[in-house]
């Protein structure tokens, strides 16, 4: 696959550690990612992917290094407003049973930052919304309360949310975790397809690899806080 123009992730010799922690949590991490790439990140339990990507967005700040998103320094101020361009998926997602917005009004409220979602939603973006939701198979649960829904049905919810806001940068930790198999491939190729049409940027974080392994442009691998390798599979 040949890179699209643009710069979605540089990271330089990046150390990051959580406060009070004796250790950094990653360290010496060098990273580059082009806009029209999708990046698979894997590594076991506590191997620091999750603060990789939080990293990138500018959650959290290095201690030493520097790092870039859409070429902002996430230690600048203006890396608020770059981020209304990414959209991020955490791993606790998942709603209790008594909350009662419906899954139609989850994925609206994701655009809280781009539209105002107090009065009228545009036809267009309903319609965009529709696709996305029939998209992913759940376009017939769009008016049931997000909390009666399945732990697969609120993962996909979630992630149809993330991408109406059509970001230029999408950041997925573990997105295959309570889905099934069938599930986990509509997924993949969903995202797939959205980076590749979008000139977008998918970051994904998964244990398992199966799904989208043979989508991405790269599979970065992760063992207590570093990269241990990367493999290229397309130009990246």
């Amino acid at each position: 696959m040949q890179s699209l123009r643009g710069e979605a992730i540089r990271l330089e010799d990046v150390w990051v550690a959580y406060a009070g922690s004796g250790r950094p949590a990653i360290r010496n991490i060098n990273l580059r990612v082009n806009l029209g790439n999708l990046v698979l990140i894997t590594g076991p339990n506590g191997a620091g992917k999750t603060t990789l990507i939080e990293t990138c967005l500018g959650l959290l700040k290095p201690i030493r290094g520097n790092a870039y998103l859409l070429g902002v320094n996430t230690r600048r101020r203006e890396i608020i407003k770059v981020r209304r361009l990414c959209s991020y998926v955490p791993q606790d997602f998942m709603k209790p049973p008594y909350e009662t917005y419906t899954a139609r009004r989850v994925i609206e409220l994701g655009l809280a930052s781009k539209e105002s979602i107090f009065g009228i939603i545009p036809n267009d973006i309903r319609d965009y919304i529709l696709r996305i939701a029939r998209t992913l198979r759940i376009g017939d649960i769009l008016d049931k309360p997000i909390g009666r829904l399945s732990g697969g049905q609120q993962q996909k919810v979630y992630i149809a949310r993330a991408l109406v806001r059509r970001p230029k940068v999408i950041f997925l930790d573990e997105p295959f975790s309570s889905l099934d198999r069938d599930s986990r491939h509509i997924v993949a190729k969903t995202i797939h397809e959205y980076v590749h049409e979008n000139e977008a940027c998918a970051v994904v974080v998964s244990h398992d690899v199966e799904p989208i392994k043979d989508l991405a442009d790269l599979v970065v691998y992760m063992d207590n806080g570093t990269i241990v390798s990367m493999e290229e599979i397309g130009d990246v």
